[in-house]
């Protein structure tokens, strides 16, 4: 089980390169997406617009899903349904055995990630080989994701060179010996790499961005032109798709295809925007599966709050906007979705009040609110946020109280008489006319500040100032000025 996020964001912070590293990264994809975002003056009426049709779908999903199957069916397509994670890798693992396959080549899949089907398919004795570069440097490192669109955002280009140049060679075609970490010389090692992957490869595994109801259609949109040659070249194509990639009509992907290319990698439009329904008899697969995939979706669905959070298209840019993530990065998070987008996605899939690493996702924010203002469809992820801090609370009663609830109900007791808020009060004066006396530590502008609290409070004072307690209250000085006795 992976760390707290509190626990691991302070490991994290730790390392300077990392850092370095994610600080450059999405200070450039910040800086394009502005750029092009400004150059539409009905983008806000976009954004609005996005969000409408996701809430519609979501709200008649059952609907749509069935228009949808329905659809791909006649299209040629075999869909299957899969409640949990287990559910799908079975499917795929059966698919992959029923035919003899034993490896598969993988289009960048959020939904994939999350049902670990790359583990799930190794215990199946079936290789899958991830073909997007970024993926691929993760896969070749033994390492993680860290960021939606950019997996690999915490390497820099010599660690990448040095991936390639040691396990290139274990996972099929060696990188070149003079490899150098020139970009240009790290894609082309790559491009030879996968290239015999793809020409050999029997059977691919996709995700979508979007599913079309309509006309049976899915959609994925990529920079590199790898997912295209795995849609196409493979003899069959199995794509797991979450429920909620479902839009009603053909219409709404104009919608969606100006949004998502300008929100996550900066561009007017993406290089390659992949659509298929079905199987078209001499051309592409000849076999098309589609798994449903739910995995904590209905879930989601039923929180009135947290519901809009499907709405989300896998844009990324709220991670890159985010004060926190900038600092930790994705590991952090210990989740496959990162940043203010995986703190909100993650507690919604899982649940509350289960394990301490999801229960601390809702905490890994300032609540600056600037990942609602660059989300492309309108998720107010810091209500959510609040919303669910406050499940993990309601999770949690019963049992032995934690410090915070003791002091929380100390309080309560103590504000709910006024003269037990006298005699506070009283005590309070007291420590601040001691450490106007004693005190050496001062805040801008003069104040005194309490240097360190003792036991659990030590850890409040150890990165905060805590301002001194004033000498007296307010009605301590009300009644001096009028003169007034004490009531």
């Amino acid at each position: 089980m992976p760390a707290p996020f509190p626990d691991a964001a302070r490991a994290a912070l730790a390392d300077t390169q990392l850092r370095r590293n994610l600080a450059a990264a999405t200070g450039t994809i910040r800086a394009k997406r502005a750029a092009v975002v400004g150059e539409l003056d009905q983008w806000e009426a976009l954004r609005v617009a996005g969000a409408a049709i996701k809430d519609a779908a979501l709200l008649h999903l059952d609907e749509h899903l069935l228009r949808l199957e329905a659809a791909l069916q006649a299209n040629g397509a075999v869909v299957h349904w899969a409640r949990d994670a287990a559910e799908a890798g079975a499917i795929v693992a059966g698919i992959a055995r029923e035919h003899g396959v034993g490896e598969v080549v993988k289009v960048k899949s959020m939904a994939t990630q999350e049902i670990e089907l790359n583990e799930q398919l190794a215990a199946a004795g079936i290789a899958a080989w991830e073909t997007d570069l970024a993926e691929l440097i993760v896969q070749l490192g033994d390492d993680r994701p860290s960021h939606i669109l950019v997996p690999a955002i915490h390497r820099n280009r010599a660690e990448i060179r040095d991936i390639f140049a040691r396990a290139m060679s274990d996972a099929g075609r060696p990188a070149p010996d003079d490899l150098t970490d020139d970009p240009t010389a790290l894609a082309e090692a790559a491009r030879l790499h996968l290239r015999e992957k793809f020409l050999r490869a029997r059977m691919a595994v996709s995700g979508a961005n979007f599913a079309v109801a309509e006309t049976g259609s899915l959609v994925v949109v990529e920079s590199e032109g790898n997912g295209r040659m795995c849609l196409t070249l493979p003899e069959i194509l199995v794509s797991v798709v979450g429920i909620e990639k479902v839009v009603p009509d053909w219409v709404d992907l104009d919608v969606f295809l100006q949004l998502l290319p300008r929100s996550s990698t900066g561009e007017r439009m993406n290089p390659y925007t992949s659509i298929w329904s079905g199987v078209t008899p001499g051309d592409g697969p000849q076999q098309v599966h589609v798994v449903l995939l739910d995995n904590g979706r209905t879930r989601a669905l039923a929180d009135q709050i947290g519901r809009q959070a499907l709405r989300c298209i896998r844009c990324s840019a709220c991670l890159n906007i985010c004060p926190v993530y900038e600092r930790t990065g994705g590991h952090a998070y210990g989740s496959v979705y990162p940043g203010p987008i995986g703190a909100i996605l993650s507690p919604l899939l899982r649940g509350v009040g289960h394990d301490a690493q999801t229960d601390s996702l809702p905490d890994a924010s300032s609540l600056c609110g600037a990942c609602f203002e660059v989300c492309p469809v309108r998720i107010d992820i810091p209500s959510v946020l609040v919303d669910l801090r406050a499940q993990v609370v309601d999770s949690q009663r019963g049992g032995a109280p934690k410090p915070e609830a003791l002091a929380m109900r100390v309080a309560a007791h103590t504000l709910s008489s006024g003269a037990r808020l006298d005699r506070a009060e009283r005590l309070s004066g007291l420590a601040g006319r001691l450490l106007r006396r004693f005190g050496r530590e001062t805040m801008p502008g003069g104040r005194r500040a309490l240097r360190r609290l003792p036991g659990p409070g030590s850890r409040w004072t150890s990165a905060r100032d805590l301002p001194a307690p004033p000498e007296q209250s307010f009605r301590q000085w009300w009644h001096r000025q009028h003169g007034q006795g004490r009531r």
